[in-house]
């Protein structure tokens, strides 16, 4: 029996063990490889963040993958849900590229949770990708699903994992 959310089919809801063992691609502090995204909360309901890309991150020469550039903005719009209390994942991702980034420009983002989320099993999130002189260069919208506390594990993974 799967559950319909405004519309969408969202399958049968499995039992999903979330683990936060720092390897995230985008922002975890262990991963060798990874972005390691330091994001700032100035308040409520807005995340902001800026990256830099490096040539392993290019799709066409010195120009950004448009899927590296949907990563962040995914992650800035759940980043910001789990920083305001709202542990949550991405159930659908839509995201317009407007602008090539270059390898190497600093991209700053913004996320926005739309409605607030507090309390609702579906709500929705908005991010902006810019460059330093302010034009648009991704956008993003996100519904995303509230995941049950006891789904989550947030203590950090023993030495012996």
């Amino acid at each position: 029996m799967s559950k319909i959310v405004q519309g969408h089919d969202w399958g049968v809801l499995m039992p999903l063990f979330l683990e936060d063992d720092q390897m995230c691609y985008a922002c975890g502090r262990h991963n060798p490889q990874g972005l390691k995204i330091n994001f700032e909360h100035p308040k409520k309901g807005t995340l902001k963040a800026a990256v830099v890309f490096s040539k392993h991150h290019q799709g066409f020469k010195n120009i950004v993958h448009g899927g590296m550039m949907a990563l962040v903005l995914d992650e800035i719009m759940v980043n910001l849900a789990w920083r305001e209390g709202i542990p949550a994942m991405t159930g659908e991702l839509f995201v317009r590229l407007k602008k090539a980034a270059k390898i190497g420009q600093k991209v700053h983002l913004e996320g926005h949770l739309e409605d607030g989320g507090e309390g609702k099993r579906v709500f929705y999130a908005a991010a902006t990708a810019k460059n330093d002189s302010g034009e648009l260069l991704a956008s993003a919208k996100a519904t995303c699903i509230r995941i049950k506390d006891q789904d989550i594990k947030l203590e950090a993974p023993s030495k012996s994992s």
